[in-house]
């Protein structure tokens, strides 16, 4: 199996080194009999950052399948937030790579861990669903107590739009000329 190891410290000062993550991941990787295909390291990035330069090419390289497991010391040396974590797991899902975080010890390449991803994921989801319920039930409370939702409605002169079209101008040139969106011109053209 070709691994790739993804290793990351927060500080790039010379306090912080990589080398014990990548150092338990090459034995991890020996002990197993794993190929490492490439070891991708992040110096003074934060977890909390989805876009670092090390991780943006092992996402790259994943779509790319170069190689078949993500191996990572823990998950808060991949991401700090779980929507991160999940959102990648389920990029690994669909591509066929498996992940592996030797500190937490899940491997989603075996039953255990597939279950694992399975109640993480459930619990993602459930996160989720109760995100949208509260935005809806925020939004119904608003619309109870007056509050107009949406986008402001764009203010068109509809004098100067039905002399445009009763001098013979098309319905897509008044909207032209008035720069309003041409949905907007057909809905006040069948206003008569």
């Amino acid at each position: 199996m070709k691994i790739a190891i993804y290793a990351r410290v927060s500080t790039n000062n010379g306090q912080q080194s990589p080398e014990m993550q990548l150092q338990a991941l090459r034995e991890y990787c020996a002990a197993r009999q794993f190929k490492i295909y490439h070891e991708y390291v992040d110096r003074g990035f934060s977890g909390s950052k989805d876009s670092r330069p090390a991780l943006n090419q092992l996402m790259d390289d994943a779509k790319k399948r170069k190689f078949d497991a993500v191996l990572v010391w823990k998950f808060d040396r991949f991401a700090r937030s779980t929507k991160h974590l999940i959102t990648a797991l389920e990029e690994f899902k669909n591509l066929g790579i498996d992940f592996i975080s030797y500190s937490e010890n899940l491997d989603t390449s075996s039953p255990m861990g597939k279950a694992m991803f399975t109640i993480v994921s459930a619990i993602a989801e459930l996160e989720r669903s109760l995100i949208v319920e509260r935005v809806k039930g925020g939004l119904q409370a608003a619309k109870k107590r007056g509050k107009k939702l949406g986008r402001p409605g764009r203010v068109v002169n509809q004098k100067e739009f039905r002399k445009f079209l009763s001098e013979g101008m098309s319905i897509n040139a008044a909207t032209k000329k008035l720069h309003i969106p041409t949905t907007t011109a057909y809905r006040l053209a069948s206003v008569r």
